[in-house]
């Protein structure tokens, strides 16, 4: 083996969670899907008090950060169980945890937060209806579920798989891209359209208030337009926003 090979096999995760601790890994998912996310989290709140909101999966914290302004009168924790994450992300926001979806589970108790953020965590995970049980427990009944995540029918991909092109959002590697467009390697295991979406939520105990559409920040710039229209039907939108209460 020549040495370039060996630095690359050395480069290489051994697992999935030395993926997700790779500081070159992208943590952050754009600001027009997490203001979308919070102005409908802030409307599901308005008539309430103070609530604890969890963003699990916070990442560095900048979809936190982007959301707080809209929620101020909120107590707002980051969790995340990437020390990496968490050292960037206590830069940003004031609350931090570190916590997992399975496992040792989260570090609250049961029934004792009023909102869970969930944004573009899904579809990174192996088993995602333990950690949908997990939300489950920690939110209070009635609480609220804000879950963001790619459209595997988004428009593009729609006509990408006609063309026999894999779909955009989807990865076959975590090592590098083959066979669809981009250049970031970010670890999808899953991908939902807004009909699964639906069900697989619906599944776990909680009952779906809204779906919404909201743009991908990787769109090619000549393109936004089209892709800020497709919102308006959230099944041919790039991300899917779904808002529903604990059942």
């Amino acid at each position: 083996m020549t040495t370039a090979q060996t630095d690359r096999a050395a480069a290489q995760p051994r697992e999935l969670r030395d993926f997700y601790e790779n500081p070159a890994v992208p943590v952050a998912s754009g600001t027009p899907r997490s203001l979308r996310q919070a102005r409908m989290l802030a409307t599901a709140l308005r008539t309430r008090p103070a609530q604890t909101i969890l963003d699990i999966g916070c990442g560095d914290g900048t979809a936190a950060a982007t959301a707080a302004p809209l929620l101020p009168s909120h107590r707002l924790v980051g969790v995340d169980w990437s020390q990496d994450a968490l050292r960037r992300a206590r830069t940003r926001i004031p609350y931090a945890v570190r916590g997992e979806l399975t496992g040792g589970g989260l570090p609250f108790g049961s029934g004792s937060v009023d909102a869970v953020l969930f944004s573009e965590v899904v579809e990174h995970l192996v088993d995602p209806d333990a950690a949908m049980d997990e939300i489950r427990r920690v939110l209070r009944p009635g609480g609220h579920l804000m879950l963001s995540t790619p459209n595997l029918a988004a428009w593009y991909n729609r006509a990408l798989l006609l063309a026999g092109v894999q779909p955009v959002f989807s990865e076959v590697s975590l090592r590098a891209i083959h066979g669809r467009p981009g250049r970031e390697v970010v670890g999808h295991l899953r991908l939902y359209t807004a009909r699964a979406l639906r069900e697989f939520v619906a599944a776990a105990g909680f009952t779906v208030v809204r779906l919404e559409g909201a743009p991908f920040h990787g769109v090619p710039r000549p393109l936004r337009p089209l892709d800020r229209l497709a919102c308006r039907r959230p099944s041919l939108a790039s991300i899917l926003l779904l808002h529903a209460r604990k059942t």
